[in-house]
């Protein structure tokens, strides 16, 4: 199974964390999810057969920038 991380760019902090709020609601575990609240990131570390369920998510709340890293 290969892990990537999708990294999203918000104009707010409200966006970040309802966006974090949906993730979580989703069932992705507090520790997958890193908020940098100065650069108004979003990063999600997940398998990638769920990388278009939480594509869908970030993108609910317009991100400006959107784009992943698999390792």
């Amino acid at each position: 199974m290969s892990l990537l991380t999708i990294t999203a760019e918000y104009d707010s902090l409200d966006a970040m964390r309802n966006t974090k709020e949906d993730l979580v609601g989703t069932g992705i575990e507090q520790e997958r999810i890193y908020l940098d609240e100065d650069q108004h990131l979003v990063k999600v570390a997940v398998p990638s057969t769920i990388e278009s369920e939480i594509t869908e998510i970030l993108n609910r709340h317009n991100p400006t920038t959107l784009y992943e890293s698999r390792r």
